[in-house]
């Protein structure tokens, strides 16, 4: 009862913000406004290496010259407006072939504020910018809008039509008068004094979300000036629908609009999770199986987004019992997948890249390898590489984990039960599978003819291991369903190890969607592991992460839509310690924080609590 109102509670919260997609504005740097740009290092110049598809300019008359300036105080000789801003603008054109922007995507609003009166300036302002028509005139690349001192409603149409005005939204335009406006503008601090941080109080919001809706009706964009200068207000800004966000942080913005793509992910199919019965869930009980699920790069940030997207609920936040996992190499605060997974397989630190040795360099039995003086069985899956580091620290012993003809090499030595993932070139180059075949082994490179083989068999499909996003479907639950049919009859039980791959992937790659698609596909896999520990009660399942990958943190969601938006602060791993979720007998075994080692050490006094010496 408890979950369900904590979960309600949190949808209600981010559900009271306009999520992007309902506001119908594909957001990028298109919809950024360089706020007093003049003002930057390089006027111009910032904002248009990033892409921004408005910039702002306050200019004063002086002499029958227009400069560019804050206050008059500031006037420079150098500082003219066609210095500045119209031969660049020219220039960039003119280089183009008649674009502002080389791929002509858009095209660019110049906010020009008036600081001296409109008598004054706009005549000569008119008189420059004609020398450019097919620049600043009707049809142009460059719309032109006009601020600050502007003209009466009234004087607008004395004006040349490509001029047109930044109006405000308590105005009562004519129709007439509305075709001359280009853009309609106000001070933030006129509906809310909000300072970024969290939520906008719902009244403040409804009366901006009012203004918003009434300039839109009117077939206009709007922009707020003096508004906070952060991500939360980007995101809310953008949540509201506002066409353009004011900064003056254009590197910041910049980036952050220019990775809008594939920062966003709405699922558009949720699965239902499992409802597990729990069966020996908290008893010390008979542990006759191990499935270790292990999604590479999880980490919380992972595991809620792909909660999010499945609208509120997974397989894994069924799970009861959860520790945490430290997760540093033996050389480094940082680990690696080849440090991470050796870990988990030997019950010992090692340093990053070394695949299934300590940290001098000596061979370590891993878990497979150690159970076979019970006769257990073991299989091995990824949906990435099998040579790749995570899988291979299950059966490997290399220096580097670069070694992955070596790696495949090792599998003759250490061999499992079943081996299923990619990586087929390293097996084929060195003779790998030739052996095998003469050690009774079945060996496919084709997924489809997974149910067709017989235990002990090899399965290397590169071509089944793409992404999601890719086509890749039900490779890790239907690789999962055959290991543990082939396995169960085995009286001495089995391990298997099954890696959700591209998790890391997506995380590398800063990309929400792939990360997203991803850990759903990972879940639907852990539900078929909970489901068959339910069968048997004698299974226990153990799902944890080698490391969390991009040091994703989540910005908005929506419980409701299966809406998620992340944003990393890195392409690589992060040094966070992950969950480990256990279910079965034995998963109390499993609660507090340790290190990253003790997963195996926990595993292997488990099972030898069962499978007594010798037997």
């Amino acid at each position: 009862m408890q979950k369900q109102l904590l979960v309600s509670f949190i949808a209600w919260l981010i559900s009271a913000s306009i999520g992007q997609a309902q506001t119908g504005i594909a957001y990028a740097p298109a919809q950024a406004h360089s706020h007093n740009d003049y003002e930057q290092t390089i006027p111009f110049w910032q904002a248009y290496d990033q892409g921004f598809g408005s910039i702002e300019a306050d200019i004063y008359a002086r002499d029958g010259q227009l400069y560019v300036a804050h206050d008059s105080a500031d006037i420079s000789p150098a500082r003219t407006l066609e210095a500045l801003y119209v031969k660049p603008i020219v220039e960039k054109v003119r280089a183009n072939k008649g674009k502002i922007y080389a791929d002509g995507k858009y095209g660019l609003q110049w906010l020009i504020d008036l600081k001296t009166p409109a008598s004054l300036s706009l005549p000569i302002l008119v008189r420059a910018l004609s020398a450019y028509p097919d620049i600043f005139g009707t049809g142009g690349v460059v719309k032109v809008v006009v601020s600050g001192n502007v003209p009466s409603p009234d004087q607008f149409a004395t004006y040349p039509t490509w001029l047109q005005f930044d109006g405000r939204p308590a105005v009562a335009y004519t129709p007439d008068q509305l075709t001359h406006v280009g853009l309609i503008s106000q001070d933030f601090k006129q509906y809310t004094r909000w300072n970024g941080k969290g939520l906008i109080v719902k009244k403040e919001r409804m009366k901006i979300q009012e203004v918003v809706q009434q300039v839109h009706r009117q077939g206009k964009k709007i922009r707020f000036w003096a508004t906070p200068d952060n991500v939360n207000t980007w995101k809310s800004l953008m949540n509201l629908g506002v066409d353009y966000i004011n900064t003056d942080q254009i590197a910041a913005l910049g980036h952050f609009l220019s990775l809008r793509q594939t920062a966003e992910y709405q699922n558009p199919a949720p699965h239902a999770p499992y409802q597990p019965t729990y069966r020996n869930n908290d008893s010390r009980s008979r542990v006759k199986n191990v499935i270790l699920l292990i999604g590479d790069g999880m980490g919380l940030a992972q595991i809620y987004a792909g909660l999010t997207a499945n609208r509120g609920d997974l397989n894994l936040a069924k799970l009861l019992n959860i520790g945490f996992s430290k997760t540093s190499a033996a050389d480094t605060y940082i680990t690696d997948s080849a440090a991470g997974g050796t870990a988990m397989a030997t019950g010992q630190k090692t340093n990053n890249r070394a695949i299934g040795v300590d940290s001098m360099g000596k061979s370590l039995p891993a878990i497979p390898a150690l159970i076979k003086k019970w006769n257990m069985g073991s299989g091995l899956i990824s949906a990435g590489a099998i040579t790749d580091a995570t899988p291979a620290a299950f059966y490997a012993h290399q220096p580097d984990r670069v070694f992955e003809r070596e790696i495949a090499s090792d599998f003759l030595r250490n061999p499992v039960d079943i081996l299923i993932g990619g990586g087929y070139r390293y097996f084929q180059e060195e003779k790998v599978l030739d052996t095998l075949r003469q050690r009774g082994y079945r060996i496919s490179t084709t997924f489809n003819q997974l149910e067709s083989l017989k235990s002990p068999f090899v399965l290397l499909d590169d071509s089944s291991v793409v992404a999601v996003s890719k086509g890749r479907k039900g490779f890790l639950q239907e690789s999962l369903q055959k290991t543990i049919h082939e396995l169960q009859p085995n009286k001495a039980g089995f391990f298997v190890m099954a890696e959700g791959a591209q998790i890391d992937y997506g995380g590398h790659a800063n990309d929400v969607r792939y990360v997203v698609q991803e850990m759903l596909d990972f879940d639907r896999t852990i539900g078929d592991a909970i489901r068959f520990a339910d069968s048997n009660g004698e299974t226990l399942v153990i799902i944890t992460a080698d490391h969390e990958t991009g040091g994703l943190s989540l910005l908005d969601g929506d419980l409701k839509r299966g809406y998620v938006d992340g944003s990393f602060s890195t392409n690589d791993h992060s040094g966070i310690m992950v969950p480990v979720f256990a279910y079965g007998p034995h998963s109390l075994d499993f609660r507090g924080v340790y290190e990253n080692t003790e997963i195996q050490h926990k595993i292997m006094t488990i099972l030898q609590k069962y499978h007594p010496a010798g037997n």
